[in-house]
């Protein structure tokens, strides 16, 4: 495949992963359009086939992304997260496109013992895993050709996320506290955003499991992150328990991703690696 007689949609395309798509799409030769809010709503049944156009590959990066508030807003997330998942698979099915629909860890419940596999039992425990979820299942029913990946605990530049909010925690409190409790692999967007570039040649249909190698805790993942930049902070590890919150979280965030590694060239980056990378950057 050629990159630039291809043309790429990216929905949700100024967000923390599309904006790093976007950029690394760009740099590939891939002629890419980008779609967001305020201009594109994914609601919108109008815009999204307008949005979708003549292009072959659709990523779908739009999402509602605010855990605590989707117990709220549920409504809200279920119109975005799953219903417009839904629509947008007719859409992509009608133009006989391929899309790569972006999913979450949080389709599980977290109680499983080891690393959660492509066929595991989604089980969530909130409002927003629900959403997702359903997504998946609605994207699955509309017949169209389709991968969903699922990522977790990512971080980029271009949005709020775990680093980000920690290291402006510690200009506010001089003692943090973390949750000890929650494991998983933090996974830098641009890892995700290469990746995904890489699927474009092959366009793999089914579920796929994608995370920087290896797992740590949320509470090591800070004791990292402090220690590369070289930050005196009074870190104290907690459980999750002890944090009230609307949104209850899983535990175990763990993935097996050999299923999308074997269609790699190359073995997956433990998440240290692109993490200092990020924290050189910030």
């Amino acid at each position: 495949m050629s990159t630039n007689d291809t043309m790429i949609a990216i929905l949700g395309g100024r967000g923390m992963l599309g904006t790093d798509l976007a950029q690394i799409c760009g740099q590939e030769g891939f002629d890419v359009k980008v779609f967001d809010l305020p201009e594109f709503d994914i609601t919108n049944s109008q815009q999204l086939k307008e949005a979708i156009g003549s292009a072959k590959i659709i990523v779908n990066c739009a999402a509602y992304t605010n855990v605590d508030g989707a117990e709220s807003e549920m409504e809200l997330a279920h119109q975005v997260n799953a219903e417009a998942a839904g629509r947008l698979g007719a859409v992509v099915k009608e133009a006989g496109a391929w899309l790569l629909h972006l999913s979450t860890d949080f389709v599980f419940d977290g109680r499983l013992a080891k690393p959660y596999i492509e066929t595991d039992l989604p089980n969530p425990i909130n409002e927003y895993g629900r959403s997702k979820l359903t997504g998946e299942q609605l994207l699955g029913h509309s017949g169209c050709r389709h991968c969903i990946m699922r990522v977790e605990w990512t971080y980029g530049q271009a949005g709020q996320n775990f680093v980000t909010k920690l290291i402006q925690h510690t200009k506010k409190e001089k003692v943090l506290k973390v949750v000890d409790d929650q494991i998983g692999s933090p996974t830098a967007t641009t890892e995700v955003a290469r990746v995904i570039c890489k699927l474009f040649r092959r366009k793999p249909e089914g579920m796929f499991h994608f995370a920087s190698s290896g797992y740590v805790s949320r509470y090591g993942m800070a004791e990292f992150i402090f220690d590369k930049l070289s930050m005196d902070v009074n870190l104290l590890a907690c459980k999750t328990s002890d944090y009230a919150s609307a949104a209850a979280r899983p535990l175990n965030s763990r993935f097996d991703c050999s299923k999308i590694e074997a269609l790699l060239d190359e073995p997956i980056e433990s998440w240290q690696i692109p993490l200092e990378r990020f924290l050189r950057q910030v």
